[in-house]
């Protein structure tokens, strides 16, 4: 009787590209949904351009940072601090970055990171279900 040979193990360090990917491309969508409709309400009333221009700035910004970041990681050089990744991520990059992560397969089993990182993100919902719902009435009176 013949041994059954094992099935070849998968290499974890190799790269496989984006799992589930109409899964993550409609949360990403879903995910940016607020923040789209109220930095074009903000614009089309005149309050301001500058969301409208920084999400999709910052957004490639915060990619590029995270694609840096990984081929520093690939070559064992001195890497982008987190602080950094995340200054980029509150200031209105985190849609790239989380596109990134995806893309790059980076930052994404570091709990702490992933904490601060979904953090950033439920603070920019906060902001624009406040300002789109209430009027920024509930945040306006915090500040």
């Amino acid at each position: 009787m013949a041994k059954a040979q094992a099935a070849p193990r998968r290499d974890r360090g190799r790269e496989e590209g984006i799992r589930n990917v109409r899964l993550k491309l409609v949360a990403l969508a879903a995910l940016c949904l607020l923040p789209g409709l109220g930095a074009a309400q903000m614009a089309w009333q005149g309050e301001s351009w500058v969301p409208l221009a920084a999400y999709p700035l910052l957004s490639l910004i915060s990619l590029l940072l995270y694609w840096q970041d990984k081929q520093q990681a690939r070559a064992q050089a001195w890497r982008t601090p987190e602080k950094v990744l995340h200054a980029s991520e509150l200031c209105g990059g985190w849609p790239g970055a989380l596109l990134a992560q995806q893309l790059f397969r980076h930052k994404t089993r570091k709990v702490s990171f992933q904490l601060t990182f979904w953090g950033i993100v439920a603070l920019h919902q906060l902001f624009w279900v406040d300002h789109l719902l209430l009027g920024g009435r509930w945040l306006g009176a915090i500040f």
